[in-house]
């Protein structure tokens, strides 16, 4: 067995996009609109995973959006995505610089959480070993759920 994707149903493609590529840095793999089934599919992958994404052997998260409008309720019940960073601070921060909120900050160095326009959670995992905790990220609270 191999993992493919995770699914997500978005309802404003372009809000999802920009927060998915333009904050969290994904990059696009590839796309699918279906004018019979009324929906768009747009696939993207980690920029590390380019070479894999190639050759539709990486881990992708596929974005599938519906034409007709639906209100996606309990992003909560999916639970959550998570990426590995090679620096945690640096990923809150910036994340937290284009104004997106960390509902979890990495007070252990390790893990932060943070959610998606459609309330998806998103687990950010330190690569390797934690980073030394630091502010202020250390006396920072939780906001909101994750």
């Amino acid at each position: 067995m191999r993992y493919l994707h995770t699914m997500v149903r978005v309802r404003d493609l372009d809000e999802s996009l920009d927060f998915y590529c333009n904050k969290l840095g994904l990059v696009e793999s590839h796309r699918m609109d279906s004018e019979a089934g009324r929906f768009t599919l747009v696939y993207l992958h980690a920029p590390q995973d380019a070479d894999q994404a190639a050759k539709m052997h990486a881990p992708l998260l596929e974005l599938t959006y519906n034409w007709d409008t639906e209100d996606y309720q309990g992003g909560r019940n999916f639970g959550h995505l998570a990426f590995e960073v090679d620096d945690i601070y640096q990923t809150c921060k910036k994340l937290m610089d284009a104004g997106v909120v960390i509902n979890r900050p990495p007070r252990d160095g390790h893990m932060a959480f943070v959610r998606s326009p459609d309330k998806i959670s998103i687990e950010l995992l330190q690569k390797g070993a934690s980073l030394p905790p630091e502010e202020p990220w250390l006396s920072m609270e939780n906001t909101g759920s994750w």
